[in-house]
């Protein structure tokens, strides 16, 4: 069921700094900032050779990543983020199995355009798991 790792998410404080860390610090390939308001973030994504690193921020009020930034205002991994050929039939499986999906269960369109679902840390020893339709 489990795919290929899609990208590690990462909260930032200041997106343009983080942004300039990995392009000159690093020399990594980083894309244009991009606003997803159903999320309520601002994303950037790293691209590497073998995956990608998505730099978070919030993204007005009530953002999830707000939240997340006021308890750990240095930053931090926020999530990962696994690919799936069938996000129906994954979700399906995973809450036969238990384990809880975020929201109202159905998928969002997420950053990449494709269908997305959070599910609960603390069924994944205490990561929030990303699952994605490729």
């Amino acid at each position: 069921m489990i795919g290929r790792l899609n990208h590690v998410a990462i909260a930032v404080p200041d997106l343009d700094a983080a942004a300039a860390q990995y392009r000159g610090t690093l020399g990594a390939e980083v894309g244009a900032p991009q606003d997803e308001p159903d999320h309520g973030v601002t994303v950037i994504f790293i691209t590497l050779p073998n995956t990608k690193i998505e730099l978070l921020h919030p993204l007005g009020e009530g953002s999830p990543i707000a939240a997340f930034l006021e308890k750990n205002p240095a930053g931090g991994i926020h999530h990962i983020c696994y690919e799936v050929d069938d996000i129906i039939a994954a979700r399906d499986h995973l809450t036969s199995e238990g384990v809880r999906v975020l929201g109202d269960g159905e998928p969002k369109i997420g950053a990449h355009g494709k269908p997305v679902l959070f599910l609960h840390p603390k069924d994944f020893t205490g990561t929030l798991i990303e699952l994605e339709q490729v």
